[in-house]
Protein backbone atom coordinates (compact mmCIF):
# COMPACT_ATOMS: atom_id res chain seq x y z
CA UNK A 1 0.00 0.00 0.00
CA UNK A 2 2.07 3.18 -1.34
CA UNK A 3 1.26 6.88 -0.42
CA UNK A 4 -0.63 8.70 -3.38
CA UNK A 5 1.93 11.53 -5.46
CA UNK A 6 0.45 14.62 -3.87
CA UNK A 7 2.38 18.12 -3.38
CA UNK A 8 4.42 18.88 -0.42
CA UNK A 9 2.45 19.11 2.70
CA UNK A 10 3.61 19.30 6.34
CA UNK A 11 3.09 16.46 8.13
CA UNK A 12 3.53 17.98 11.59
CA UNK A 13 3.91 21.75 11.65
CA UNK A 14 5.84 21.41 14.37
CA UNK A 15 8.57 19.47 13.77
CA UNK A 16 10.57 16.29 13.17
CA UNK A 17 8.32 14.01 15.99
CA UNK A 18 11.23 11.80 16.93
CA UNK A 19 13.53 13.58 19.00
CA UNK A 20 13.49 14.50 22.51
CA UNK A 21 10.54 16.31 23.60
CA UNK A 22 9.86 17.34 27.78
CA UNK A 23 6.46 17.75 29.57
CA UNK A 24 7.98 20.36 31.76
CA UNK A 25 6.62 23.74 31.02
CA UNK A 26 3.76 22.66 29.19
CA UNK A 27 1.46 25.65 29.84
CA UNK A 28 -1.18 24.19 28.29
CA UNK A 29 -4.80 25.44 27.79
CA UNK A 30 -7.73 23.98 29.82
CA UNK A 31 -9.09 22.09 27.41
CA UNK A 32 -5.61 20.27 25.52
CA UNK A 33 -4.21 19.77 29.12
CA UNK A 34 -7.87 17.95 30.40
CA UNK A 35 -6.88 15.63 26.84
CA UNK A 36 -3.83 14.63 27.64
CA UNK A 37 -4.61 14.17 31.29
CA UNK A 38 -7.25 12.07 30.24
CA UNK A 39 -4.95 9.71 27.90
CA UNK A 40 -2.33 9.74 30.41
CA UNK A 41 -4.42 8.46 33.06
CA UNK A 42 -5.69 5.70 30.92
CA UNK A 43 -2.04 4.62 29.89
CA UNK A 44 -1.26 4.49 33.24
CA UNK A 45 -3.79 2.40 34.68
CA UNK A 46 -3.68 0.01 31.70
CA UNK A 47 0.40 -0.31 33.01
CA UNK A 48 -1.11 -1.04 36.50
CA UNK A 49 -2.88 -3.68 35.12
CA UNK A 50 -0.21 -5.12 33.66
CA UNK A 51 1.81 -5.56 36.58
CA UNK A 52 2.29 -8.76 37.67
CA UNK A 53 1.18 -9.98 40.69
CA UNK A 54 3.69 -12.74 40.84
CA UNK A 55 6.62 -14.04 39.06
CA UNK A 56 4.06 -16.81 37.24
CA UNK A 57 2.44 -14.65 35.78
CA UNK A 58 5.26 -13.03 33.57
CA UNK A 59 4.75 -14.69 30.14
CA UNK A 60 1.50 -16.63 30.80
CA UNK A 61 -0.44 -16.23 27.84
CA UNK A 62 -3.55 -15.00 29.90
CA UNK A 63 -0.51 -12.41 30.79
CA UNK A 64 0.09 -11.65 27.46
CA UNK A 65 -3.60 -11.71 25.98
CA UNK A 66 -3.89 -9.44 28.66
CA UNK A 67 -1.09 -6.77 27.22
CA UNK A 68 -1.73 -6.91 23.70
CA UNK A 69 -5.65 -6.04 24.80
CA UNK A 70 -4.78 -3.13 26.60
CA UNK A 71 -2.01 -2.13 23.73
CA UNK A 72 -5.01 -2.45 21.23
CA UNK A 73 -6.85 0.17 23.86
CA UNK A 74 -4.21 2.52 23.53
CA UNK A 75 -3.71 2.80 20.38
CA UNK A 76 -7.36 3.09 19.78
CA UNK A 77 -6.68 6.43 21.99
CA UNK A 78 -4.49 8.19 20.16
CA UNK A 79 -6.63 7.99 17.53
CA UNK A 80 -9.43 9.24 19.65
CA UNK A 81 -7.21 11.91 20.93
CA UNK A 82 -6.00 13.10 17.28
CA UNK A 83 -9.87 13.46 16.73
CA UNK A 84 -10.43 15.74 19.26
CA UNK A 85 -7.14 18.35 18.79
CA UNK A 86 -8.24 18.36 14.97
CA UNK A 87 -5.25 18.72 13.77
CA UNK A 88 -6.08 18.80 9.43
CA UNK A 89 -4.29 16.19 7.79
CA UNK A 90 -4.28 18.20 4.44
CA UNK A 91 -1.36 20.04 6.79
CA UNK A 92 1.05 17.11 6.88
CA UNK A 93 4.59 17.03 5.28
CA UNK A 94 5.23 14.29 2.73
CA UNK A 95 8.44 13.26 4.42
CA UNK A 96 6.48 12.76 7.69
CA UNK A 97 3.66 11.08 5.74
CA UNK A 98 6.22 8.45 4.83
CA UNK A 99 8.04 8.39 8.61
CA UNK A 100 4.50 7.53 9.47
CA UNK A 101 3.49 4.90 7.23
CA UNK A 102 6.91 3.12 7.88
CA UNK A 103 6.29 2.87 11.71
CA UNK A 104 2.64 1.34 10.74
CA UNK A 105 4.63 -1.12 8.29
CA UNK A 106 6.59 -2.27 10.82
CA UNK A 107 4.06 -2.64 13.04
CA UNK A 108 2.03 -4.70 10.76
CA UNK A 109 5.32 -6.84 9.95
CA UNK A 110 5.55 -7.54 14.00
CA UNK A 111 2.20 -8.37 13.51
CA UNK A 112 3.01 -11.23 11.09
CA UNK A 113 5.92 -12.57 12.77
CA UNK A 114 4.04 -13.18 15.96
CA UNK A 115 1.02 -14.38 14.40
CA UNK A 116 3.69 -16.97 12.42
CA UNK A 117 4.74 -17.93 15.60
CA UNK A 118 1.10 -18.62 17.43
CA UNK A 119 0.61 -20.62 14.40
CA UNK A 120 3.42 -22.77 14.88
CA UNK A 121 2.99 -23.37 18.03
CA UNK A 122 -1.08 -24.23 17.62
CA UNK A 123 0.56 -26.95 14.62
CA UNK A 124 2.57 -28.46 17.66
CA UNK A 125 0.06 -28.67 19.86
CA UNK A 126 -2.22 -30.27 17.22
CA UNK A 127 1.00 -32.84 17.00
CA UNK A 128 0.18 -33.18 21.23
CA UNK A 129 -3.14 -34.49 20.39
CA UNK A 130 -2.64 -36.88 18.14
CA UNK A 131 0.18 -38.23 20.23
CA UNK A 132 -2.64 -38.72 23.07
CA UNK A 133 -4.63 -40.53 20.64
CA UNK A 134 -1.90 -42.95 19.71
CA UNK A 135 -1.43 -43.44 24.11
CA UNK A 136 -5.24 -44.71 24.29
CA UNK A 137 -4.08 -47.69 23.50
CA UNK A 138 -1.14 -49.94 25.11
CA UNK A 139 -0.52 -51.83 21.33
CA UNK A 140 3.24 -51.58 21.02
CA UNK A 141 3.19 -49.53 17.49
CA UNK A 142 1.38 -46.97 18.62
CA UNK A 143 3.26 -46.64 21.49
CA UNK A 144 6.41 -46.21 19.62
CA UNK A 145 4.83 -44.18 17.52
CA UNK A 146 3.92 -41.76 20.26
CA UNK A 147 7.37 -41.92 22.04
CA UNK A 148 9.36 -40.91 18.53
CA UNK A 149 6.16 -38.16 18.29
CA UNK A 150 7.09 -36.29 21.79
CA UNK A 151 10.75 -36.65 20.81
CA UNK A 152 9.83 -34.35 17.95
CA UNK A 153 7.47 -32.51 18.94
CA UNK A 154 10.39 -30.92 21.43
CA UNK A 155 12.57 -30.61 18.31
CA UNK A 156 9.41 -28.86 16.54
CA UNK A 157 8.88 -26.16 19.44
CA UNK A 158 12.30 -25.00 20.18
CA UNK A 159 12.68 -24.47 16.21
CA UNK A 160 13.70 -20.65 15.48
CA UNK A 161 11.35 -18.83 13.46
CA UNK A 162 13.15 -16.44 10.90
CA UNK A 163 9.97 -14.06 11.08
CA UNK A 164 10.72 -13.51 15.09
CA UNK A 165 14.59 -12.69 14.10
CA UNK A 166 13.34 -10.19 11.77
CA UNK A 167 10.77 -8.93 14.01
CA UNK A 168 14.07 -8.07 16.59
CA UNK A 169 15.88 -5.79 13.65
CA UNK A 170 12.53 -3.89 12.98
CA UNK A 171 12.26 -3.32 16.68
CA UNK A 172 16.02 -2.15 16.79
CA UNK A 173 14.65 0.78 14.76
CA UNK A 174 11.59 1.45 16.27
CA UNK A 175 13.23 1.43 19.64
CA UNK A 176 15.47 4.22 17.92
CA UNK A 177 13.16 6.16 16.51
CA UNK A 178 11.41 6.34 20.43
CA UNK A 179 12.62 10.28 20.99
CA UNK A 180 10.07 12.88 20.32
CA UNK A 181 10.83 16.67 20.05
CA UNK A 182 10.57 19.99 21.44
CA UNK A 183 7.29 21.75 20.31
CA UNK A 184 6.92 25.08 19.57
CA UNK A 185 4.19 27.55 18.84
CA UNK A 186 1.93 24.77 18.59
CA UNK A 187 0.00 23.40 21.63
CA UNK A 188 -2.11 20.74 20.18
CA UNK A 189 1.44 19.74 18.71
CA UNK A 190 3.08 19.24 22.42
CA UNK A 191 -0.18 17.42 23.02
CA UNK A 192 0.25 15.00 20.17
CA UNK A 193 3.70 14.48 20.73
CA UNK A 194 3.30 13.35 24.31
CA UNK A 195 0.43 11.21 23.82
CA UNK A 196 2.64 9.55 21.19
CA UNK A 197 5.70 9.29 23.19
CA UNK A 198 3.28 7.38 25.57
CA UNK A 199 2.21 5.12 23.22
CA UNK A 200 5.47 4.11 21.33
CA UNK A 201 7.08 3.06 24.71
CA UNK A 202 4.14 0.37 25.70
CA UNK A 203 4.37 -0.31 22.33
CA UNK A 204 7.67 -1.33 22.18
CA UNK A 205 7.91 -3.07 25.22
CA UNK A 206 4.99 -4.94 24.71
CA UNK A 207 6.53 -5.59 21.54
CA UNK A 208 10.21 -6.90 22.66
CA UNK A 209 8.65 -9.07 25.30
CA UNK A 210 6.32 -10.92 23.24
CA UNK A 211 10.00 -11.30 20.92
CA UNK A 212 11.59 -12.25 23.90
CA UNK A 213 9.04 -15.04 23.89
CA UNK A 214 9.06 -16.79 21.24
CA UNK A 215 12.87 -16.16 20.04
CA UNK A 216 14.73 -18.28 22.84
CA UNK A 217 16.68 -15.55 24.23
CA UNK A 218 15.69 -12.60 25.59
CA UNK A 219 15.26 -9.28 23.59
CA UNK A 220 14.76 -6.52 25.88
CA UNK A 221 14.90 -2.91 25.79
CA UNK A 222 15.41 -1.23 29.22
CA UNK A 223 14.01 1.80 28.48
CA UNK A 224 14.79 4.95 30.92
CA UNK A 225 11.68 7.24 31.66
CA UNK A 226 11.50 10.56 32.65
CA UNK A 227 9.56 10.94 36.15
CA UNK A 228 7.91 13.92 35.22
CA UNK A 229 5.74 11.79 33.41
CA UNK A 230 2.75 10.74 34.80
CA UNK A 231 3.17 7.20 34.01
CA UNK A 232 6.54 7.17 34.07
CA UNK A 233 7.49 5.62 37.26
CA UNK A 234 4.86 2.91 36.70
CA UNK A 235 6.06 1.72 33.22
CA UNK A 236 9.78 1.71 35.32
CA UNK A 237 8.32 -0.75 37.78
CA UNK A 238 6.45 -2.78 34.82
CA UNK A 239 9.43 -3.35 32.71
CA UNK A 240 12.19 -3.71 36.11
CA UNK A 241 9.86 -6.29 37.32
CA UNK A 242 9.10 -8.19 33.85
CA UNK A 243 12.71 -7.66 32.08
CA UNK A 244 14.08 -8.78 35.85
CA UNK A 245 11.96 -12.24 35.53
CA UNK A 246 12.39 -12.84 31.86
CA UNK A 247 16.35 -12.37 32.04
CA UNK A 248 15.68 -14.49 35.12
CA UNK A 249 13.83 -17.28 33.35
CA UNK A 250 16.49 -17.48 30.36
CA UNK A 251 19.62 -17.36 32.61
CA UNK A 252 18.27 -21.32 34.95
CA UNK A 253 18.39 -22.33 30.77
CA UNK A 254 14.70 -23.25 30.91
CA UNK A 255 13.17 -25.13 27.91
CA UNK A 256 11.36 -22.41 27.41
CA UNK A 257 9.60 -18.87 28.65
CA UNK A 258 6.21 -19.58 27.81
CA UNK A 259 4.32 -20.92 30.89
CA UNK A 260 2.14 -22.91 29.48
CA UNK A 261 4.46 -24.69 26.82
CA UNK A 262 6.95 -25.59 30.42
CA UNK A 263 4.14 -27.34 32.50
CA UNK A 264 3.56 -29.10 28.84
CA UNK A 265 7.36 -29.86 28.58
CA UNK A 266 7.32 -31.73 31.84
CA UNK A 267 3.91 -33.70 31.24
CA UNK A 268 5.98 -34.46 27.97
CA UNK A 269 9.53 -35.62 29.94
CA UNK A 270 7.53 -37.87 32.50
CA UNK A 271 5.28 -39.73 29.31
CA UNK A 272 8.42 -40.06 27.82
CA UNK A 273 10.27 -41.66 30.79
CA UNK A 274 7.24 -43.90 31.46
CA UNK A 275 6.73 -45.30 27.66
CA UNK A 276 9.72 -48.29 26.87
CA UNK A 277 11.46 -47.75 24.10
CA UNK A 278 11.01 -51.14 23.00
CA UNK A 279 7.64 -51.70 24.02
CA UNK A 280 7.55 -54.92 22.30
CA UNK A 281 9.57 -56.70 24.86
CA UNK A 282 9.31 -54.02 28.34
CA UNK A 283 6.03 -53.57 29.81
CA UNK A 284 4.58 -50.11 29.87
CA UNK A 285 3.92 -48.73 33.16
CA UNK A 286 0.35 -47.27 33.45
CA UNK A 287 0.10 -43.99 31.30
CA UNK A 288 -3.64 -42.88 31.82
CA UNK A 289 -2.78 -39.92 34.60
CA UNK A 290 0.10 -38.67 32.79
CA UNK A 291 -2.04 -38.84 29.27
CA UNK A 292 -4.76 -37.28 31.11
CA UNK A 293 -2.83 -34.34 32.38
CA UNK A 294 -1.37 -34.00 28.76
CA UNK A 295 -4.65 -33.59 27.31
CA UNK A 296 -5.88 -31.09 29.81
CA UNK A 297 -2.75 -28.90 29.29
CA UNK A 298 -2.81 -28.92 25.50
CA UNK A 299 -6.91 -28.21 25.34
CA UNK A 300 -5.64 -25.43 27.97
CA UNK A 301 -3.03 -24.27 25.50
CA UNK A 302 -5.33 -24.09 22.72
CA UNK A 303 -8.08 -21.90 24.13
CA UNK A 304 -4.93 -19.64 24.93
CA UNK A 305 -3.40 -19.50 21.54
CA UNK A 306 -6.87 -18.61 19.83
CA UNK A 307 -7.90 -16.21 22.14
CA UNK A 308 -4.53 -14.71 22.29
CA UNK A 309 -4.65 -14.84 18.46
CA UNK A 310 -7.31 -12.89 18.25
CA UNK A 311 -6.22 -10.09 20.66
CA UNK A 312 -3.02 -9.74 17.91
CA UNK A 313 -5.28 -9.82 14.87
CA UNK A 314 -7.31 -7.09 16.35
CA UNK A 315 -3.88 -4.74 16.81
CA UNK A 316 -3.49 -5.41 13.50
CA UNK A 317 -6.70 -4.02 12.17
CA UNK A 318 -6.03 -1.05 14.33
CA UNK A 319 -3.15 -0.72 13.51
CA UNK A 320 -3.83 -1.33 9.46
CA UNK A 321 -7.00 0.72 9.75
CA UNK A 322 -5.36 4.03 11.27
CA UNK A 323 -2.98 3.75 7.93
CA UNK A 324 -5.92 3.15 5.81
CA UNK A 325 -7.46 6.37 6.78
CA UNK A 326 -4.86 8.46 6.75
CA UNK A 327 -4.69 7.03 2.71
CA UNK A 328 -8.23 8.01 2.54
CA UNK A 329 -7.65 11.53 3.69
CA UNK A 330 -5.00 12.59 1.54
CA UNK A 331 -6.72 11.14 -1.79
CA UNK A 332 -9.53 12.97 -0.41
CA UNK A 333 -7.42 15.95 0.09
CA UNK A 334 -5.86 15.82 -3.47
CA UNK A 335 -9.39 15.12 -5.38
CA UNK A 336 -10.26 18.09 -3.54
CA UNK A 337 -6.91 20.22 -4.45
CA UNK A 338 -6.90 18.77 -8.48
Amino acid sequence: MSRPQTPPRQFFPFGNPFRMISPKGSNLPSKLAAILNAFERSLAERLRKLHPSSKDDVLSLSWMKLAMELLCETHSDIKTLIKELDLPVPDWNEKWIDVYLDISVKLLDICNAISSELSHLNQSNLMLRCVTHNLDSAESKRLTRARASLGQWRLNISSSNSRIKNCCTILDSLGESLDLPKVKNSAKGKVLMLALYGVKVQTVFMCSVFASAFLGSPKLFDLKIADTYSWGQTFSSLQNDVNNEIRSTYSHGKFTPLKELEAIDQCVANLHKIIPENPEVEEAKPLENAVSELQGKAEKLSEDLHLLTNEVDSFFQIVLAGRDALLSSLRDSETIWS
